[in-house]
């Protein structure tokens, strides 16, 4: 019988973290929502990128990337080994943080080249933790592609944004 030279967490430990994962998670979506639709009749009155999806996809696929994101992390969290899961919430934490800060940065102060390169950094982030799931398991790095896609997407219509508007 073998003994590994370091014990995994504990079931504990890792019901900690899913919390926390799923916690950041509700917190983007909810302060992102906060900001989003402060100010709609200047957000209206910008001119858009010609690339932009209508209206209707942007609520179909952010609720969809909020449910994948809490349930990929979640499931990396229970499953993959500790390091990864340090890294995966590292990365999460930082990427949530820079989408928020595009969201404030866009919609508030409505800085649009401080929230693109906020945008542009979340989209950097977020490759790592695409990566860790589909080294923990493949479907979950294929469910989190959206996410990551459209984060890119995002980020490109931000810096549309500041083109034309800036």
């Amino acid at each position: 019988m073998s003994q590994r030279a370091f014990p995994g967490p504990s079931t504990a430990w890792r019901l900690f973290a899913i919390g926390g994962v799923i916690a950041a998670i509700v917190t983007y979506a909810v302060l992102s929502g906060v900001w989003v639709s402060t100010d709609l009749s200047w957000y209206q009155g910008l001119e858009k990128p010609p690339w932009q999806p209508p209206p209707w996809v942007f609520g179909l696929i952010w609720t969809y990337n909020f449910v994948v994101l809490a349930a990929v992390a979640s499931i990396v969290v229970w499953k993959a080994v500790p390091q990864r899961v340090g890294v995966l919430v590292l990365f999460l934490a930082a990427s949530i943080s820079s989408a928020l800060a595009w969201a404030y940065l866009f919609y508030i102060p409505h800085e649009l080249a401080a929230a693109s390169i906020a945008l542009s950094s979340a989209v950097v982030l977020t490759v790592p933790i695409t990566l860790i799931a589909f080294l923990a398991r493949p479907l979950l790095g294929v469910l989190l592609l959206p996410y990551q896609i459209w984060v890119a997407l995002a980020a490109s219509l931000s810096w549309g944004y500041l083109y034309l508007n800036g």
